[in-house]
């Protein structure tokens, strides 16, 4: 069906006032109207995700009723008697799509279990796992601007859905009519009906004693004095991230007032993403006057935290790398001295993460292993040791892009636990008379310095993503024989599952799902990885740099940066 035809169709079927103003004040604009039914909102391996308004191609009731319909027929295809659990953050039309959905299942014979207020990601995660759910959604589009919203699904183990789970989702959406073959119960009778039923204080106490529990040192609070500056960027981690950091001892919290009211048009931070610095600026100019020893910005949906630390008379902002790197760290040495590390220990990271983690994690006799990009994959990891009853084993996972989880009681990043488990490790150290900024460099200077960035090339229409397949191809079958001057000494092709050395052309298997990713080992621990993004038109570009020096590093990094942006033309 064409656009216009669309177009006229919801005219007739949409009885949303919203929508029916939105599509009445875009009549006769052709390029708008395209630009919101030329397709259908993809239901991925992240679910939905984009810009909140009327049409096909948008977040509203209809594309996620649609949505809730096609996943409920998917569950009730492997489930009898299912249940699902429901959150929400502070977007835009959050609570009203986390409602929909809610009507949906519902009316398809499925129990929902709904968070009655704004909650983190990892909270729905939990909650999937605490009441024995057949899956979950949670209402968010993470830390993208404020104009967008989406609509993340979760399988039974507080997972994100896996990449055959959601192309059986995807197929029975798809068969859906998003008008005509939507179910749907009226709220308050499915709230009266008990089909619908508020998650209650019960789970919320279990969470915060799951997210307590992991505390390797919990005595160090106390003793500290330490000093934060915090904020929530207008989203979901106010609530559950002071209320753990009180409970363990954390007492002198400043919020930043100006972010601390839950708000989905995000006024203080167009980007509410603690991976740049604009949304901490308003910490950084409270940080002249309180001058903390650490600062703690989480994401709208509160499964990242960003921190910046003392650094002389100033503030520096940490990598999600760094963090990580300082974090397995600690928690492997503490454990270590404390006779807690559990035999044959894992810890589980990204392939495109710090390879500086798997030189620590050797050091303490843990096992690392490296797993695709998307924190279900590390999730799927815990599951397999679950599994085995080696849940035990697990200590730590993380993703660059600030994504971290101690525990496992979720199956998704936790800025919660990550959040306390900072303050205790800055705890620690300062009772031992060093600051974070200290412990880094001690870091640093032990294993080298490994410096990273990460650069997206965009690519824009039909044009665009002919031109990331053809940059693809020529990389699979001409790959470089070096990069910046570094030689190639291996490359990783996660879509044929093949290592292939660079010297000998001999190749060994890749143990894990096939992916659209290449990896260019180089010498002297140098790397260069390449992977499509798969939610926006780019191509992301992983940059690894090592050296003995900062100064060494960085000019590696420019070399490696400037042959990509080269090749990627």
């Amino acid at each position: 069906m064409d656009y216009m035809k669309l177009y006229n169709l919801w005219l007739d079927k949409a009885n949303d006032a919203a929508i029916k103003a939105e599509l009445d004040a875009v009549s006769g604009d052709a390029d708008a109207i395209q630009d919101r039914f030329y397709k259908d909102l993809e239901f991925g391996t992240a679910g939905l995700r984009g810009v909140i308004g009327a049409g096909t191609n948008r977040m509203n009731i209809y594309t996620v009723g649609r949505a809730s319909q096609g996943f409920s027929d998917y569950i009730n295809s492997i489930c009898d008697k299912p249940s699902v659990a429901i959150g929400y953050d502070s977007r835009i039309n959050s609570d009203l799509f986390s409602r929909t959905a809610a009507c949906v299942f519902a009316a398809n014979g499925i129990k929902v279990w709904l968070y009655p207020e704004l909650a983190p990601t990892p909270m729905v995660s939990f909650a999937i796992r605490y009441y024995k759910c057949a899956g979950g959604v949670v209402v968010t589009a993470s830390h993208n601007p404020a104009e967008y919203n989406g609509y993340k699904a979760y399988d039974a183990d507080g997972c994100q859905l896996s990449g055959d789970a959601s192309m059986k989702v995807t197929e029975a959406v798809e068969s859906v009519d998003i008008f005509d073959g939507v179910k749907k119960l009226d709220y308050d009778e499915a709230i009266k009906s008990g089909m619908i039923e508020l998650i209650g204080d019960d789970c919320y106490e279990d969470y915060y004693k799951n997210v307590i529990s992991q505390s390797v040192n919990p005595d160090v609070f106390s003793k500290a004095g330490l000093k934060v500056i915090y904020t929530p960027i207008h989203g979901t981690g106010n609530r559950p991230v002071r209320e753990v950091l009180k409970r363990v001892g954390v007492s002198d919290v400043v919020v930043v007032k100006e972010q601390e009211t839950p708000d989905g048009n995000f006024p203080t931070a167009p980007y509410p993403n603690p991976e740049i610095r604009q949304p901490f600026e308003c910490a950084l100019k409270m940080a002249k006057d309180v001058q903390p020893d650490l600062l703690l910005g989480t994401d709208p949906d509160a499964d990242r935290v960003g921190i910046a630390i003392r650094d002389g008379e100033d503030y520096r902002l940490l990598t999600g790398n760094e963090v990580g790197a300082m974090l397995i760290n600690y928690i492997l040495s503490q454990r270590v001295e404390k006779g807690t590390l559990p035999e044959n220990a894992v810890a589980v990271k990204s392939i495109v993460s710090t390879s500086i983690c798997d030189k620590i994690a050797a050091d303490y006799g843990c096992e690392m292993r490296n797993v695709l990009t998307g924190f279900k994959y590390i999730g799927e990891q815990i599951a397999i040791l679950e599994a085995a009853n080696e849940s035990d084993r697990y200590v730590f996972g993380f993703e660059e892009s600030y994504g971290y989880l101690v525990g496992t009681y979720v199956r998704d990043k936790d800025a919660v636990v990550a959040s306390m488990m900072i303050c205790e490790m800055a705890s620690y150290y300062k009772t031992k008379g060093l600051t974070l900024m200290q412990v880094l460099n001690s870091i640093y200077e032990k294993y080298g310095i490994y410096l990273h960035k990460t650069v997206s090339y965009s690519f824009s229409g039909i044009t665009g993503m002919n031109k990331m397949a053809e940059i693809m191809s020529e990389l699979r079958t001409n790959a470089p024989d070096a990069i910046g001057g570094y030689k190639v000494l291996s490359v990783s092709d996660y879509k044929t599952s093949l290592k292939t050395d660079a010297q000998t052309g001999e190749s060994s298997e890749i143990k894990l799902p096939k992916a659209d990713v290449i990896t260019f080992e180089l010498e002297s621990g140098n790397s260069v990885i390449v992977r499509p993004s798969g939610t926006e038109p780019k191509i992301k570009v992983y940059l690894t740099a090592v050296a003995p020096t900062d100064a060494q590093a960085q000019a590696i990094k420019d070399k490696l940066a400037d042959d990509m942006a080269n090749r990627l033309k």
